[in-house]
């Protein structure tokens, strides 16, 4: 297939360029020039802003678009409409933060979004990043028309190259060893996806000629913080020695999940669903999932190569 992609060098997208390559795919990408430009220098790449237009995109032709990196409506909606005329079809990156609450365990493609009541606001915060998504999943539809929209939903995307450190936080500070601050209690349920495996989940999708949404979490069975922290404990033969602070304490120090305390949201009744989405659909479309163990080792390597005066955006200090 001839394939753009609309960013394709930072996080999700890199590593959809290298598996569409690896499938055989012919890559074309659209950004800025401004994150790792030098990333792939014998791939087209046509230079634009989305904001400004696609104008530059019109005398092309595509097999299928993958939006990586559309957040505002009005902006995805410059974008369909452009290449309407000339993509088969329209990917669109969105999130499970779609959904309007998270306390039914097993939510499902079917179950109600969020909605904004105020359409036109454009500023991105923890209330409209979700109904944003959803609002940019409709706009796609309305312009592609549901046989040619694919609307992927990831939770926590997770791996090498992860710019938000919301997964790397954890291989490498049991990796440190010692006691390791952790939440709640070894029970609490994660859901993470390795960015690789998301990837090649939307070229299978986008080969195999399917439409609609799909929730694309995991992995295929429930997965614990215990046992992710034992994971990453056993990839790097630490010593670390897990203190389980509970959810109530957490609060009173104002350790924030997701944030100081990456992957993990409290297993309150509010949110009991958020690390417990149905992904069953698919699994019926064919998600595979790699070791946990490859995930975190991978993850540790590369975060190990990092500028060592790099900041932290999650975890602890």
């Amino acid at each position: 297939m001839k394939i753009l992609i609309i960013g394709g060098t930072r996080f999700l997208g890199r590593h959809l360029v290298n598996s569409a390559l690896a499938r055989g795919h012919r890559v074309t990408l659209f950004n800025r020039g401004l994150t790792n430009p030098y990333l792939f220098p014998d791939l087209e790449t046509i230079v634009g802003d989305r904001e400004t237009g696609f104008t530059e995109l019109m005398c092309h032709e595509w097999d299928a678009v993958v939006d990586t990196c559309g957040y505002l409506p009005r902006l995805v909606q410059l974008s369909a409409s452009v290449l309407e005329a000339c993509a088969g079809r329209y990917a669109f990156i969105s999130s499970i933060s779609v959904y309007a609450g998270f306390s039914k365990i097993g939510i499902d493609e079917s179950d109600p979004v969020a909605r904004l009541e105020d359409e036109t606001v454009e500023e991105i915060t923890g209330e409209t990043y979700g109904p944003l998504k959803a609002l940019c999943e409709q706009t796609v539809q309305n312009v592609f028309g549901d046989a040619r929209t694919l609307n992927i939903r990831p939770g926590l995307i997770v791996g090498p190259y992860d710019p938000t450190d919301r997964f790397t936080y954890w291989p490498v500070r049991v990796a440190r060893g010692g006691d390791v601050l952790a939440p709640e209690g070894p029970e609490a349920p994660v859901q993470i996806i390795d960015a690789r495996d998301l990837a090649d989940f939307i070229l299978k999708l986008l080969e195999e000629g399917s439409s609609g949404t799909f929730n694309a979490t995991g992995p295929d069975y429930e997965l614990t913080i215990g046992a992710l922290l034992e994971a990453c404990k056993r990839v790097s033969n630490s010593d670390a020695n897990f203190i389980w602070a509970p959810a109530e304490f957490l609060r009173r120090q104002e350790v924030a999940p997701w944030s100081d305390m990456p992957v993990w949201i409290p297993n309150t009744e509010e949110d009991a669903g958020f690390s417990r989405v149905d992904i069953s659909r698919a699994l019926r479309a064919g998600l595979k999932f790699r070791p946990l163990e490859e995930t975190v080792r991978d993850t540790l390597q590369w975060a190990r190569l990092r500028r060592s005066d790099r900041g932290w955006s999650a975890g602890l200090s």
